[in-house]
């Protein structure tokens, strides 16, 4: 069986993208993902996410990592028909169209999990056992990685901002000092 988790990292950033990465396995990579001690991407440090980001792409059959500009956040939430969880149940169907699992383990944004999870559905060209999950970063290995690889995305954009400006703006939220 073919296995996708799905997570983002970034979410309501002032500062940067928000980055959603899809990291694909068969049952073989999800133990060795195990084995090598993924877990949500908040409780590593950026030195073990580093190291594990590496390893994770190694074992993955295949990954895809879509990185969202403010411009494209902000058009969405101006939109009176869209919102960031839709704009995120998008790029997971996006995702999931790609890279073709037959089951996907995504962290769930909103508090309607049936809703979150029709809505995906009904843009696949071919079903997918979805499971959409509150902390679904801290539940299956696989959407750790995807946790894993968006984070280190995202903060490498960052690093390369600071670097460009000069600055330490911190992560790119508004709850930074």
């Amino acid at each position: 069986m073919i296995l996708c988790g799905i997570d983002e990292a970034g979410r309501g950033p002032v500062i940067g993208p928000m980055v959603m990465a899809g990291v694909i396995v068969d049952e073989q990579g999800e133990a060795e993902l195990k084995s090598i001690g993924v877990k949500d991407s908040k409780l590593l440090s950026p030195k073990e996410r580093e190291d594990l980001f590496k390893k994770i792409l190694s074992i993955a059959k295949d990954y895809k990592i879509v990185s969202l500009p403010p411009e494209t956040i902000d058009s969405h939430m101006r939109d009176p028909n869209s919102n960031l969880n839709m704009l995120e149940a998008k790029t997971s169907s996006e995702i999931l169209s790609s890279l073709k699992p037959d089951k996907a383990y995504i962290d769930l944004p909103d508090r309607n999990v049936s809703r979150y999870r029709e809505w995906i559905s009904s843009k696949l060209p071919s079903p997918v056992d979805l499971i959409c999950e509150h902390k679904a970063d801290q539940t299956y290995p696989v959407c750790s990685a995807a946790s894993i690889i968006a984070k280190v995305t995202r903060d490498r954009y960052l690093d390369m901002l600071r670097e460009q400006f000069g600055e330490d703006f911190g992560s790119g939220y508004t709850s930074d000092p």
